[in-house]
């Protein structure tokens, strides 16, 4: 349907621009009765979206900042692959101190989603070690020396405890202000080892130097896996050490 899904919200909703970010997606700033949203139109199923707007509901309940859904005039949180969500304000970290707290806020969505169900169709690293695809990873694309590399770096995290990660926490992705630290764009997120999340600028989670090794090896060789076919790519799976 596209964009006339939005359409579903109300009469006093209008489509304003384009944002900057929309790879897989169309993200656009929109104004739902009066306030500012942003609206994103992809191909993603519905059980999918619902993981992800039952997920950010959740979080909003238990006092995280995140892009709330909107519902539609009918009380659905999504429709015909399109989601509404409440704009975020703020600016991305800076500082050391900055990315403490943004550490401080990963730790306690990682706490709030021990036990989440997987998102429908996506599977977790240690889930790779196995399967062959999933998310939007295939392991069958890539050279099998370079496979055998991404395994060996996951296989170190098969010990760790799973719940939601959010899956890129760049700046990008980040809204603070003084008082709290929001997370934005949600489109990656689902259950892995925290370690992913944690790779941060400063070793902000004051990881060891063992954990931090662990968790920035397995970063990069899932970064390598799901952009394979870019030079990025490449680039990622070279800094993954042999095995």
């Amino acid at each position: 349907m596209g964009w006339e899904a939005l359409e579903q919200w109300g009469e006093d909703v209008a489509r304003i621009e384009p944002l900057v970010g929309g790879v897989v997606n169309e993200v656009w700033s929109v104004r739902v009765d009066g306030q500012d949203a942003v609206a994103r139109l992809g191909s993603r199923s519905d059980a999918d979206l619902a993981w992800e707007t039952d997920l950010l509901r959740y979080l909003d309940r238990q006092g995280l900042t995140v892009p709330v859904p909107i519902a539609t005039t009918s009380g659905r949180f999504f429709a015909d692959g399109l989601v509404v969500m409440s704009y975020v304000e703020g600016e991305p970290p800076e500082t050391e101190a900055d990315w403490r707290r943004v550490a401080d806020t990963l730790r306690q969505l990682h706490r709030l989603t021990q036990g989440w169900p997987q998102r429908p169709g996506w599977r977790s690293s240690t889930d790779l070690l196995h399967a062959e695809t999933g998310t939007m990873i295939d392991l069958g694309a890539m050279p099998p020396e370079g496979v055998a590399r991404c395994r060996a770096a996951w296989a170190r995290l098969t010990d760790r405890q799973t719940c939601v990660i959010h899956g890129d926490p760049t700046p990008g992705n980040i809204r603070m202000t003084a008082d709290r630290v929001a997370l934005i764009d949600w489109d990656g997120s689902h259950v892995d080892a925290a370690d992913f999340d944690l790779v941060l600028p400063h070793n902000a989670a004051d990881l060891g130097d063992s954990e931090h090794d662990i968790a920035a090896q397995a970063f990069t060789a899932w970064d390598a896996a799901l952009c394979w076919g870019h030079e990025f790519a490449v680039e990622q799976l070279a800094a993954v050490r042999a095995v």
